[in-house]
């Protein structure tokens, strides 16, 4: 998340503390580690990011949307506005119906931040397995993403 023209549409901080809460009211999961808090982790930040943009959108209806940066991202680390975020939470729900396993590592790597090691550790493939579900998911997205804009 970063600073968009007009300011940033969720703190960070409040991000982390309402994912902190959200998980911390759910006793029944057995964290196994710490890839596997971050995988459930990251799950929770994206409904919590996806809820948000879409509260702004039927606040707002296109006046004063903020725009947040989603880093190392398939929209190729540009800022992305409250309508993208919620072009990309579609496109990520097509992408799992076509490949859930692509669609989970771009979730850990946008929403939880981990790194491709650690993906491929929440995922129990090889990195190198992990680095092309990323590869082919980022195309796919950046594909989809370009179809919504230019249709």
């Amino acid at each position: 998340m970063g600073r968009g023209k007009q300011g940033v549409t969720l703190q960070p901080t409040a991000l982390v503390h309402e994912a902190y809460l959200r998980l911390a009211d759910r006793p029944e999961i057995d964290w196994r580690s710490r890839t596997h808090f971050m995988s459930v982790a990251s799950k929770v930040m994206r409904n919590i990011l996806i809820d948000h943009a879409r509260a702004r959108a039927a606040e707002k209806r296109g006046g004063g949307w903020k725009s947040v940066t989603l880093s190392d991202g398939a929209v190729g680390g540009r800022e992305i506005d409250i309508d993208e975020m919620l072009a990309l939470d579609d496109a990520l729900d097509r992408l799992a119906e076509h490949d859930d396993r692509q669609a989970r590592v771009v979730e850990l790597r946008f929403f939880g931040g981990l790194k491709v090691r650690e993906v491929a550790e929440a995922l129990g493939v090889s990195q190198r397995t992990a680095e092309g579900l990323w590869t082919h998911a980022r195309a796919w997205l950046l594909r989809e993403l370009s179809k919504r804009g230019s249709g």
